[in-house]
């Protein structure tokens, strides 16, 4: 959640039947974890008699919320999992119409942006159940921005999502062409295909920046969202794949200062920023990116904390998730962590984790992106409604993710 980025993609056959092993060894984690739990020799009985029956099997509630937050607790690339015991479960899985997952992520916003103080909740969605196509929202993120090639190939907007942005505008959306038009979401079901969504204002609440010591900053007219929800993950529980399970923490300020406002291919600000401040940029030497860097940074926090909304610092994000490996340690339970991820963007070398080293692990339950789903977020080439972007082939495909 806070820290969330790009993850790897990974493969997984959709037309295979559950894995019993998978699916035995996630009953006996959540019975060994839940002293409250149902006989375990019974619910491996029933279990092993579904999937013989029908190649799968149907979590109970108590056992999806458990597999969800393990899920968040397993995530090696996320820095925020001392929270992971208070994701927020939406179950959602006799949801199928593409009007139904829209206004199930309506609430979902609503309910997560919780009037500033955020909190981590995931909407989960039908499985994936063995040779049958399923939904899933084609978005990265439900919340992000268009951007707008013009015909000299500036980019009014976010630069990631030029693709994406030409995609949904040969579906028929039109945006404002502003640096900030929120995209819509595309909603993929099996009986209708790719359908487009915008939300709706009240689900979307964004902060305007400014900074505590330039007033000019606020003439910049920066923004950002609120509620950095991934949709374009599949949640793996016991063997059993949840295509459609958008979820969201709160955010790391660096996330926004530092790379969603600073990478060269997003908004890449670090340079307006430098003109303002008055700094020497004409040799690197002078660290002016650096300089500026933290000043935006210094803005995200500031203008998040006046209007209400909660954020975290990287600093404080870096102790508590020390905090969390030594708490799993005592409980016998080891952090997998991927070093190049968990240290923040920002002065790395100046929070506790980065003088460590991590054991990196595919622990189960887990979130995991697809190729075809990153393909379809990222890539997607402007194509007639009802194709897939990317292959051509029909809007729900056989083999997927």
């Amino acid at each position: 959640m806070p820290g969330y980025r790009d993850i790897p993609t990974s493969r997984w056959d959709p037309d295979a039947p559950t894995d019993l092993n998978e699916a035995e060894a996630f009953l006996r984690l959540f019975h060994d974890e839940n002293d409250d739990a149902e006989n375990l020799g019974a619910r491996l009985a029933a279990v092993r008699a579904e999937i013989a029956a029908t190649g799968t099997y149907t979590h109970t509630r108590e056992e999806l919320t458990f597999g969800a937050r393990v899920a968040w607790r397993n995530s090696s690339r996320c820095i925020g999992r001392l929270y992971w015991r208070s994701l927020r479960l939406l179950d959602r899985r006799d949801v199928h119409t593409a009007d139904g997952i829209y206004s199930s992520v309506v609430d979902h916003l609503c309910s997560a942006t919780n009037n500033g103080n955020i909190r981590p909740t995931i909407t989960v969605f039908p499985p994936a159940r063995p040779g049958q196509p399923y939904a899933r929202i084609w978005n990265e993120q439900l919340i992000r921005y268009a951007g707008h090639r013009q015909s000299d190939g500036h980019v009014v907007g976010d630069p990631r999502y030029v693709d994406f942005t030409a995609a949904v505008s040969a579906m028929g959306w039109i945006g404002k062409g502003t640096a900030f038009d929120i995209l819509p979401l595309v909603i993929d079901t099996p009986a209708e295909g790719p359908r487009l969504f915008d939300l709706p204002e009240h689900a979307v609440s964004e902060v305007h920046l400014s900074h505590p010591e330039h007033p000019w900053f606020a003439d910049l007219d920066l923004r950002w969202h609120v509620v950095p929800a991934i949709s374009h993950m599949r949640l793996t529980i016991g063997g059993i794949h949840y295509p459609c399970a958008p979820f969201n923490g709160w955010y790391l300020g660096a996330e926004i200062g530092a790379r969603n406002l600073a990478d060269l291919d997003r908004y890449n600000m670090l340079h307006v920023v430098a003109d303002k401040l008055g700094l020497d940029t004409s040799t690197d030497a002078t660290l002016w990116r650096d300089r500026a860097m933290v000043e935006l940074n210094i803005a995200v926090l500031h203008s998040f904390t006046t209007a209400g909304v909660r954020i975290s610092d990287h600093h404080t994000e870096a102790h508590l998730f020390c905090t969390h490996i030594e708490r799993e340690e005592r409980l016998g339970r080891s952090v997998p962590a991927d070093w190049t991820w968990i240290v923040p963007p920002l002065s790395g070398s100046a929070t506790p984790v980065f003088h460590r080293y991590y054991h990196e692990a595919d622990l189960r339950p887990n979130f995991y992106l697809d190729p075809e789903a990153r393909a379809l977020a990222l890539g997607a080439a402007a194509e007639p409604a009802g194709r897939c972007p990317v292959t051509g082939a029909s809007a729900q495909p056989t083999e997927s993710m």
